[in-house]
C-alpha cells in the first residue's frame, strides 16, 4: 500500500506526537524520494567517519616486530647489563617502609637522566648512608645534598629540584609520591619517562612505556615508530599506538639493557645482533663511519 492512500485513510497525528518526516519540496511535479540513513553509518566527511579512518590507520605497526622482540628477549635473558644491577629497581632500601621506599625510587629516576647507572647506583647509596628520607632531605643542606650527588648529570640542578620535590611531597602528600602520572609530572624535574617508570616500579601500575634515550634510538633503528621519532615522548606515543598493552611493561628494560651491551649509540655490535638480518639499520653504522657520517 503506497503512502499516500495510508496517508487518506488515517487522519494526521497531532504536532505534539507527530513522527512523520517533513515532505520534501517537489520538482517537475515529481517527489523526490528521501534516503533512508542508518543511524551507524557515518556521513561522509564528519568526526565519526574520520575517527574511524584515524582508528584503520592505528593499525599499524612493524614489519617483524615479534620476531625481532623475540630475538631481544633471548639476548637479555642472562639480565647482566648494568640496568639489571644498577637500575632504579635496584636502589631503593628493600627493608624501608613503603612510603620511603616509592620516595627512593623517584629519587634515583631523577638522578638518572643523562646519566650511568653505575654513577645513578653510587649516588644513591651515598644518600642512603644519611637516611634518605623525605625528612632527612629537608634538613639537609643543598651544597651538602649536591656534592653527595656528585658527579651525576647536572648535578647542581637535580640538587635543587630534589629539595623543591621533598617540601612537595611533606606538604601535599603526606611525605609519599603521587598516584598518578599528571600529579607526578608536576614535580620539579620529573618527567614523563620518569613519571611512567615511577608508576611501574613505585606503584605497580603500568600507565605507558618509559622511553629514554636507548628505547628511543633502538625503536627508530627498528623502524618500530611509523615515522622518525625525534624526541622521546613522540617515541613513546608512537609505540603505544601499536604495541600490545600487556607487553609495555618489559619494553623500557629490555631495550635499556639491549641498548647498553649490543646496540650502542656509536659503533653499534651488528654482528653480534640476533637482528642483524631483520634491522633496517643493521651494518649501516659501519657505512656512516666510513663515509664520515655521524652514528645511526
Amino acid at each position: 500500500m503506497s503512502t499516500g492512500l495510508w496517508r487518506k485513510r488515517r487522519p494526521a497525528p497531532s504536532a505534539a506526537f507527530s513522527t512523520a518526516a517533513p515532505k520534501s519540496p517537489q520538482r517537475g511535479g515529481r517527489r523526490r524520494r528521501r534516503g533512508v540513513r542508518v543511524g551507524y553509518e557515518a556521513p561522509a566527511g564528519s568526526a565519526t567517519e574520520e575517527a574511524a579512518t584515524e582508528a584503520k590507520q592505528q593499525k599499524w605497526e612493524p614489519k617483524n616486530w615479534r620476531q625481532e622482540l623475540d630475538n631481544i628477549r633471548e639476548m637479555r635473558k642472562a639480565r647482566d647489563a648494568p640496568v639489571d644491577q644498577m637500575g632504579a629497581e635496584k636502589c631503593f632500601d628493600l627493608e624501608a617502609p613503603p612510603e620511603v621506599m616509592r620516595y627512593q625510587v623517584l629519587l634515583s629516576l631523577m638522578l638518572s637522566s643523562q646519566t650511568k647507572d653505575q654513577v645513578t647506583s653510587a649516588a644513591m647509596m651515598r644518600l642512603r648512608q644519611r637516611g634518605l628520607t623525605v625528612d632527612t632531605v629537608l634538613q639537609m643542606e643543598e651544597a651538602t645534598l649536591a656534592q653527595l650527588i656528585y658527579p651525576v648529570g647536572f648535578w647542581k640542578n637535580k640538587a635543587r629540584y630534589i629539595k623543591q620535590t621533598s617540601a612537595i611531597l611533606q606538604r601535599d602528600y603526606g611525605g609519599d609520591i603521587p598516584k598518578t602520572v599528571a600529579e607526578l609530572v608536576k614535580l620539579p624535574g620529573v618527567g614523563p619517562k620518569m613519571a611512567h617508570l615511577v608508576m611501574a616500579i613505585a606503584w605497580q601500575n603500568v600507565s605507558g612505556i618509559g622511553v629514554d634515550t636507548h628505547v628511543h634510538r633502538i625503536s627508530n633503528r627498528l623502524r618500530w615508530v611509523r615515522r622518525e621519532t625525534k624526541l622521546p615522548e613522540e617515541t613513546r606515543q608512537a609505540l603505544e599506538s601499536w604495541l600490545p598493552r600487556e607487553l609495555w611493561s618489559e619494553i623500557n628494560w629490555l631495550l635499556v639493557g639491549f641498548g647498553q651491551q649490543t646496540c650502542l649509540p656509536v659503533s653499534p655490535r651488528c654482528s653480534d645482533c640476533l637482528n642483524r638480518g631483520l634491522c633496517p639499520a643493521a651494518g649501516k653504522s659501519q657505512e656512516a663511519k666510513r663515509s664520515g657520517g655521524g652514528p645511526l
